[in-house]
């Protein structure tokens, strides 16, 4: 396993209240968390965690797959992702696992609890102490949030259900919403007695917690793939599957922003500075980008510089279309190969399976006798990866038609060459 890599913070993060940009992922960000002390943690498709502190991160590596969220927690990072499992940084240590993807996390003082399309929520001590498991809930839990003194958790996830649980006793004590489409995200704002929530269809609401009832934000954009709440409790950002921010004034109760924040591509990820003058969010570009919160709408768009999967099919080849569908997201084509989820598929043609440097392979792959070569290319994309190589991070696709993997293969061969 690949340890923690440190580098210097050579450049600091520009001050608050200005446009900045963090960039070095290898792969879209799905997640962002600030600490207290001004650090920022993105979560990235790429396996790994940037911690910064300035414009060149620490890579918090380990995670075998997508990382899909991080969390602060005192001195500690948690994060989590498709691998199934929760990391305790510094370290890396594995301390919670699940059945199935995670896909969100919260932190209290004594707990980190964990949301799985295992359909379960785990609650892991901080101190070590045996686990909980809450649940099944019978589909995916998308998302979860502590009360403010930890006694309590609120879920949801793919059956529409919000659900409260406590957390002392792990048995769920009330239901606070069936909606009847998935609900992907939520913020709780305890000080001021509501829970806001986001879903597939698009809806986004704010449940009064004391007196009932509930105000409606929904525009005609869906899903909705992140919220976040300013320290101040003053302003609700959401980002949507289309790639627009909205912000609430939830003071007011209006909208005060709605812009198209992505070139192309859904917003992931948002979080607040931690004195709330910027909004940070995260997409299928490879940075994190951050606006003033007072001039949102006017800035530059995420994924100015549109990455090979986004480009214009009827501009490529078949073969190129075929990469730029199924491989791209994933792998580079370069000798020096951004960080990706995937190793750099130059020089791909003779390489023995699992043996390039640097790269955390499964064992699967490094166990393997296989030589990437036109047969076993083919192959693989005909019987698909789960398949071809039971075991490995390789997503499950297939390329049905043998003349579309045929010209795939003929656009890696050119595509990956040592034109040296």
């Amino acid at each position: 396993m690949r340890g923690l890599v440190v580098a210097l913070a050579l450049l600091p993060l520009p001050a608050w209240a200005e446009f900045f940009t963090l960039k070095g992922h290898g792969g879209p960000i799905m997640g962002i968390a600030t600490a207290p002390d001004g650090r920022i943690a993105t979560a990235s498709f790429d396996n790994s965690v940037g911690l910064w502190t300035g414009q060149t991160p620490e890579w918090l590596e380990g995670h075998e797959a997508a990382v899909n969220s991080v969390a602060f927690n005192g001195t500690a990072i948690y994060s989590a992702g498709d691998d199934f499992t929760l990391r305790r940084w510094p370290g890396g240590e594995i301390v919670g696992r699940h059945k199935g993807k995670i896909v969100g996390l919260a932190a209290s003082t004594t707990h980190v609890a964990t949301a799985s399309w295992d359909g379960t929520i785990g609650l892991w001590p901080v101190d070590g102490s045996d686990p909980k498991m809450l649940g099944s809930t019978g589909s995916g839990v998308n998302a979860v949030v502590f009360s403010p003194d930890g006694s309590q958790l609120y879920s949801a996830g793919m059956d529409g259900a919000l659900r409260i649980w406590d957390v002392a006793n792990g048995q769920e004590t009330n239901r606070l919403v069936e909606h009847g489409f998935g609900i992907n995200e939520l913020v709780l704002n305890a000080q001021d007695n509501w829970i806001a929530y986001g879903a597939v269809d698009g809806v986004t609401r704010i449940l009064d917690l004391e007196a009932g009832g509930d105000r409606d934000f929904t525009l005609d954009r869906r899903p909705i793939l992140a919220l976040a709440l300013s320290p101040d409790r003053s302003l609700l950002a959401v980002g949507d599957g289309e790639g627009y921010i909205m912000v609430i004034d939830t003071v007011e109760w209006r909208i005060v922003q709605d812009f198209r924040a992505t070139l192309r591509g859904p917003v992931w990820a948002l979080a607040f500075s931690v004195d709330g003058a910027n909004l940070h969010a995260g997409g299928i570009d490879e940075a994190m980008y951050s606006w003033p919160v007072t001039t949102l709408s006017d800035q530059e768009q995420m994924a100015s510089a549109e990455p090979s999967f986004l480009k214009n099919p009827d501009e490529m080849g078949n073969g190129e279309r075929q990469f730029a569908r199924k491989c791209s997201i994933c792998h580079g084509l370069s000798p020096d190969s951004d960080r990706r989820a995937g190793p750099t598929l130059h020089g791909v043609f003779g390489r023995p399976a699992g043996t390039l440097p640097g790269y955390l392979y499964s064992d699967t792959l490094q166990d393997s006798d296989i030589i990437w070569n036109d047969e076993t290319i083919n192959a693989l994309f005909d019987e698909g990866p789960d398949h071809y190589i039971p075991g490995s991070k390789m997503p499950m696709q297939r390329i049905a038609q043998p003349q579309d993997r045929a010209d795939l293969i003929a656009f890696l061969r050119r595509a990956t060459a040592d034109r040296n």
